[in-house]
């Protein structure tokens, strides 16, 4: 009885795929392709396709620090700024850093750049610099590159050309830790370099001073982040000697807190 059950089903699969092998030789073929369906499957985009244009023209405002901090010498206020405008292969940059105490600027600098992207991930920048503050105005020439080093690395080398074939050099490290997606430990390091000694703009030949931060942020939205940490600075050679000499701090150890956002 089994096996009698087995051809009858047997038979009639084979009747089923005769009849759709039948039915799809006999019937009609697929339809051209007209213009209406191409239309159809391909629509116009409406409203605003800017998006879509490969040289558009983009800005972004970034304070990666603005930020209250404990010195020796009092409360201040410290920013590190990064800005730009342009398309994906040349920019104008704005850079700017420094730090204010008692409703004046202590220290500080802007950098006017035009980058141009070199690698992947890298640009070339030129430019100016110009010192801001209590101390003497200076005006540079500046000439580096900044990216992301293996590893990573958010990188900045700038090499400064000023007045008397003074020369100098600023290396700027910072990495990201991901604590969480939200929670994120930046490490820090900043360290400028000088030929000679500029007693009037506080700077020593060789190794001038060097800087290193940790901050752990929060970013409540990727755009809006607030931050606490520790940074630690020091003056080093003739440079140590000149803010000796000024009464100012040659080593300091502080705590910070800030926010972090961008536009």
């Amino acid at each position: 009885m089994a096996d009698c059950r087995r051809l009858v089903l047997v038979a009639a699969c084979s009747l089923l795929l005769a009849n759709v092998g039948s039915a799809l030789a006999s019937g009609p073929g697929l339809p051209p392709v007209t213009p209406e369906m191409r239309a159809a499957a391909f629509p116009e985009l409406s409203g605003d396709s800017k998006h879509m244009d490969d040289d558009a023209v983009y800005w972004k405002l970034l304070f990666d620090r603005f930020e209250w901090q404990d010195r020796a010498a009092g409360d201040t206020l410290a920013w590190k700024t990064r800005a730009w405008v342009g398309r994906d292969f040349n920019r104008l940059w704005l850079r700017s850093g420094g730090s204010r105490r008692g409703g004046s600027t202590g220290s500080g600098d802007v950098e006017l750049l035009w980058g141009r992207a070199a690698a992947p991930w890298w640009d070339l920048v030129a430019g100016v610099r110009q010192d801001i503050g209590s101390g003497a105005s200076r005006t540079y020439a500046a000439l580096g590159v900044q990216g992301l080093a293996p590893y990573w690395f958010e990188t900045e080398v700038t090499a400064y050309v000023g007045e008397r074939g003074q020369l100098g050099l600023r290396l700027d490290l910072e990495y990201e830790v991901l604590l969480t997606n939200r929670l994120i430990l930046v490490p820090e390091t900043e360290i400028e370099l000088w030929r000679r000694t500029d007693v009037d703009a506080g700077a020593g030949s060789g190794l001038s001073g060097v800087k290193a931060g940790l901050r752990l942020r929060y970013e409540v939205r990727r755009e809006f982040a607030p931050y606490l940490g520790v940074e630690w600075s020091g003056r080093f050679g003739p440079t140590a000697d000149i803010a000796r000499a000024s009464g100012k701090a040659i080593r300091d150890t502080r705590m910070v807190a800030g926010l972090r956002f961008w536009f």
